[in-house]
């Protein structure tokens, strides 16, 4: 059941009538030699505590160690409760979730790097949402979290996932990737929909560059988080209404490490230009490290 590209991966999914996610669960049971219930017991720890860094700073907002960002999370579910949100219930529970995720991360709380942790809050932030606004279950999503690993486990194989190496198209991207092909597949998608729906994701952010303000995963990583999120369920949308896309998965990894490999280095998490070169973010910079 292993397979190196999307290609074989969709071939898998056709030859044995089922989807990415039943593929992604017997890939990991051969891979290490475990029962089907060890590996979906270890994914249903994985999104527990997905759960609990999305709610966490609802209820008690702390300070990132950097102190660029906290609280915002809890700002933009107070909106949504008073009935003001323009973006609707399902985004503004997907914003609030990756906003919060970001939150625990840059406290140094518990979080899942998925694929990274400073892209930790696309996938939980969007499948945590869809769970909620669709009355889902926890097995429905921990579907979802299969079919996003294997999204994830083809990006890191054939391309990259570190924004050092190519830009935070390679982590909020691929993050973004995996939560379009998960909530497509959890709502009825095929595996073609779901490949559709990933492609187009890196599409979207394709170039997009890693400065982090004072080179903490705080600034502006966390408002990147939610876009990554915006960006999934978008994708998702126009998957499912079968809209196809021209590029095939395989093709948009590889020139997603194209194009990373043609961004300056001081857009690859090096805080030596972008947002962490505006005169804001230095003098914010510079007042962090002098304490």
């Amino acid at each position: 059941m292993d397979f190196i590209s999307g290609q074989e991966l969709l071939q898998l999914c056709e030859e044995n009538s089922c989807r990415i996610s039943d593929i992604m669960l017997q890939r990991e049971i051969s891979e290490y030699g475990s029962t089907s219930q060890e590996i979906t017991e270890r994914m249903k720890e994985a999104f527990r505590i997905m759960k609990e860094a999305c709610h966490k700073p609802l209820d008690e907002p702390v300070p990132s160690i950097g102190g660029l960002i906290g609280g915002e999370a809890k700002k933009v579910r107070d909106r949504r409760r008073q009935g003001k949100s323009i973006c609707g219930s399902m985004l503004s529970k997907a914003i609030t979730y990756s906003l919060a995720v970001l939150e625990v991360n840059a406290s140094m709380g518990l979080i899942v790097a998925a694929p990274t942790a400073g892209s930790s809050g696309v996938l939980p932030g969007l499948l945590l949402a869809l769970e909620e606004e669709f009355s889902l279950d926890d097995e429905q999503i921990i579907d979802g979290l299969f079919t996003a690993s294997a999204i994830g486990y083809l990006i890191m194989r054939n391309a990259s996932v570190a924004g050092a190496q190519a830009g935070c198209q390679a982590e909020v991207g691929a993050a973004s990737a995996m939560a379009a092909a998960a909530a497509a597949e959890i709502m009825g998608g095929t595996p073609q929909q779901c490949m559709d729906a990933a492609s187009a994701a890196i599409v979207n952010l394709l170039g997009l560059v890693c400065d982090p303000v004072a080179g903490l995963v705080e600034c502006p990583c966390q408002s990147r988080n939610v876009i990554g999120a915006s960006n999934a369920l978008v994708c998702a949308e126009m998957a499912l209404s079968g809209i196809r896309q021209l590029i095939p998965f395989d093709q948009m990894v590889e020139t997603m490490m194209v194009v990373g490999r043609s961004i300056p280095f001081e857009l690859r998490e090096t805080a030596l230009g972008g947002c962490a070169a505006t005169e804001a973010a230095c003098t914010r910079a510079c007042q962090i490290f002098q304490k």
